[in-house]
């Protein structure tokens, strides 16, 4: 590995750098969703780990890339949860802040038995990334194989992410969601792969196992990295929660490998 002129060879080099989100997922399961104004019963709850950029990134690392999450979570138990939940899986933390200005971002989630959902985002501290946190991660986002991004944290953040990543030469994917109207061209062009995605947690599995291929095996066709990102993506939507469903490299046909 050759590093550009102003690296040091004592650079950490990742995989997958993942700029973007943590989110507590606090998932409510009900027959059908409800309308404005009603109450209804629901019929199971839980807290789970989500955040599209999180997501990803754990995805990645499952699949066995060696990954680090750049974001920022709250000083609060939520936050002291996901920075645990991060190491378990073996994503580096070091650039995983954490502040007590605002709340680890939440998304409370509506499911219903046709697993159709309704989420809300609150992003609280994710809106706190800023450039003073990018200028401390640059040189793992320089010297990273593939680096991903989302739109749950601030436009200008994600943009500014994607610029310092693609001027290195780095690989980057950009999934620009959630949907906004008036989306900056500069994202056109700072981004190799340009991907949106409806559904939520297996489109940020099939982001996090394409990021995987892209940066363990470069050389392959992009429509087969594609393809063998879909039968994992395939994998998560079998089994409930988000992070949870998410496949082990352990778990796959090793043809996929």
């Amino acid at each position: 590995m050759s590093f550009p002129a102003n690296h040091s060879s004592d650079t950490v080099v990742y995989d997958v750098v993942v700029v973007g989100s943590c989110m507590t997922d606090l998932v409510s399961f009900t027959p059908r969703l409800p309308k404005a104004g009603e109450t209804i019963h629901g019929h199971k709850f839980f807290i789970g780990f989500g955040g599209k950029g999180a997501n990803q990134c754990i995805q990645a690392a499952r699949l066995g890339a060696k990954a680090a999450m750049v974001s920022k979570v709250g000083k609060d138990s939520f936050g002291d949860n996901y920075i645990e939940n991060f190491k378990s899986n073996g994503v580096s933390t070091e650039y995983v802040g954490q502040t007590d200005e605002a709340s680890t971002g939440v998304a409370p989630i509506t499911v219903n038995d046709e697993g159709q959902n309704a989420i809300i985002i609150v992003a609280g501290a994710n809106l706190l990334l800023n450039s003073e946190d990018l200028e401390k991660a640059s040189e793992v986002i320089r010297c990273a194989k593939v680096v991903v991004c989302q739109l749950e944290i601030r436009a200008a953040v994600t943009l500014e992410a994607l610029k310092i990543a693609h001027k290195s030469g780095v690989k980057t994917i950009f999934n620009p969601a959630p949907a906004v109207a008036d989306l900056d061209p500069e994202f056109y062009k700072e981004s190799d792969v340009f991907c949106c995605n409806e559904t939520e947690g297996a489109g940020d599995s099939f982001l996090g196992a394409l990021a995987f291929y892209m940066a363990c095996y470069p050389y392959m066709e992009l429509d087969e990295m594609s393809r063998r990102a879909c039968d994992i993506a395939s994998v998560s939507v079998q089994s409930q929660g988000t992070q949870a469903s998410y496949p082990h490299r352990a778990q796959l046909p090793q043809e996929l490998f």
